[in-house]
């Protein structure tokens, strides 16, 4: 595995998620890739990092072994958290082990969704009908997430937090009040079109909370089909079956990476950027689609003076 070392000043590199080859929420969906697949053309388009994938090796050294097999780093992945429901002490040992394999493979952070009672995974549910809590309840909510963010920080990762369809920290307002009433440990994983979708300020979330943000994922979204999902209540799972989200670069697509990619380079960002695209494969093919993403945020970096870090 490519050894982790510090970025140099205004650098980024570029990662990807292999949900694209391999959804672990809709396995039928990707049925006909593999991980190995997935891997080896991420590699071959020159992603040199991904995010973990749950048909990945688990155990740490036998997941070191097979990023080093293809000359991957581990940039992050994702952690389903409990701690609405959970105490702090319990929601650290749910994740120790995790926490402890990231740290020891020299992840930039643990990307922590809280999953208790989400509906992003429910296709009997529509995302409309996601659970939202109260200013008080995110504030209460906040405290907890600080001390895990801590526990974390002295082992040596930060938390990355997701804001997601379905889930509870969905829009703009979820979003700013956890932050305000988080202590700084709590970072914030600005993913674009879970963003957009859910209706927050695409370039007042950089601006807001820019100091926070310590990963990112491009993420385009096809308008039409997110509004759609909105109007006749469907699930998120029927919205990326539909085709809900795209990578970086797609026609289809509505978001301006351009601004994006401006706004993080005057911020002085430095970190990875992701692409997470899940599609239907049937319907995009994962290695045009990631190509297409990876080349697009090359030729950004370049315009607004992002060294691309190898």
């Amino acid at each position: 595995m490519r050894p982790q070392r510090k970025i140099p000043p205004m650098s980024v590199k570029i990662g990807i998620s292999p949900i694209a080859w391999q959804n672990d929420d809709l396995p039928d969906l990707t049925a006909a890739y593999t991980m190995e697949q997935a891997l080896s053309e991420a590699r071959e388009i020159g992603y040199t990092g991904v995010e973990r994938g749950r048909r990945m090796p688990q155990d740490t050294e036998g997941l070191r072994k097979y990023l080093n097999e293809y000359d991957i780093s581990l940039c992050g992945g994702w952690c389903s958290g409990n701690l609405l429901v959970n105490d702090v002490d319990t929601e650290k040992a749910a994740i120790a082990e995790q926490v402890e394999q990231f740290a020891a493979l020299g992840a930039p952070c643990l990307v922590y969704a809280e999953c208790s009672n989400t509906v992003q995974g429910d296709r009997t549910t529509p995302v409309n009908n996601r659970p939202k809590l109260a200013r008080d309840d995110v504030r209460a909510y906040a405290a907890k997430l600080s001390e895990l963010a801590k526990w974390m920080t002295d082992k040596g990762l930060p938390l990355a937090y997701h804001h997601h369809m379905g889930a509870f920290v969905e829009d703009q307002d979820d979003i700013d009040w956890l932050m305000e009433a988080s202590s700084p440990e709590v970072t914030l994983l600005y993913d674009t079109g879970h963003l957009v979708f859910g209706g927050g300020d695409l370039l007042g979330t950089l601006d807001k909370w820019g100091d926070r943000i310590h990963h990112v994922h491009y993420k385009d979204l096809r308008a039409n089909i997110a509004a759609q999902a909105r109007t006749e209540s469907w699930s998120f799972l029927d919205a990326v079956i539909a085709g809900a989200f795209t990578v970086p670069g797609d026609a289809e697509g509505s978001i301006d990476f351009a601004a994006v990619t401006e706004r993080l380079a005057k911020m002085g960002y430095q970190g990875w950027i992701v692409v997470e695209a899940e599609q239907d494969p049937a319907k995009v093919a994962p290695y045009a689609a990631s190509k297409l993403g990876y080349q697009t945020i090359r030729d950004l970096c370049a315009r607004y003076g992002l060294e691309v870090a190898g």
